[in-house]
């Protein structure tokens, strides 16, 4: 027989080792749990979806409109200046043009800005500093109760114009 004594359990390596492993898998579960429950996910509509379907009807009726009339412009946000740059080609030019930057992820990331006629179809206004990252773009002729809608995406910073079209539209027709 060995003459070597035991060691009791709380002296050895792997009782520990197991322990550590139970108990960091449930801080991280506890973690991840709470994170989930704090944060809200802005993306998720939440009501009612009769409603929400009423209304995507009415946006395709948007841009089907815009599509009658023969509506496309070129935008352009200059990435030194953060100037914006509207070309609106079409039949329908009014004084003032409403522009939103919609972030895909985050509803609080959304921007909006009103673009001012300045000759023949050209629109201006001051933009953001810094804009980065992939947006979906909407553009219409009044903020609610619009009678037209292009849209478009673009990622920025972006040297070059981004179309913007009425939807069932793409950039070849």
């Amino acid at each position: 027989m060995s003459d070597t004594p035991i060691q009791p359990w709380y002296k050895q390596f792997w009782p520990w080792f197991l322990l550590a492993l139970l108990s960091s898998s449930i801080v991280v579960s506890i973690t991840f749990a709470v994170l989930s429950i704090k944060t809200a996910d802005g993306m998720v509509v939440q009501e009612d979806y009769y409603e929400h379907g009423k209304a995507i009807n009415m946006v395709l009726a948007k841009q089907e409109r815009a599509n009658e009339l023969g509506l496309s412009a070129e935008l352009r946000i200059d990435p030194l200046t953060s100037d914006i740059v509207l070309d609106l080609t079409g039949d329908d030019r009014p004084e003032t043009l409403y522009l939103t930057l919609i972030f895909p992820t985050q509803d609080d990331r959304d921007q909006e800005f009103v673009l001012q006629h300045v000759r023949e179809g050209r629109y201006i206004t001051q933009g953001p500093d810094n804009l980065r990252y992939r947006w979906y773009i909407q553009l219409q002729p009044q903020q609610t109760e619009a009678d037209w809608r292009l849209i478009g995406e673009a990622r920025f910073p972006n040297e070059e114009s981004v179309a913007l079209l009425p939807g069932g539209r793409t950039q070849s027709e």
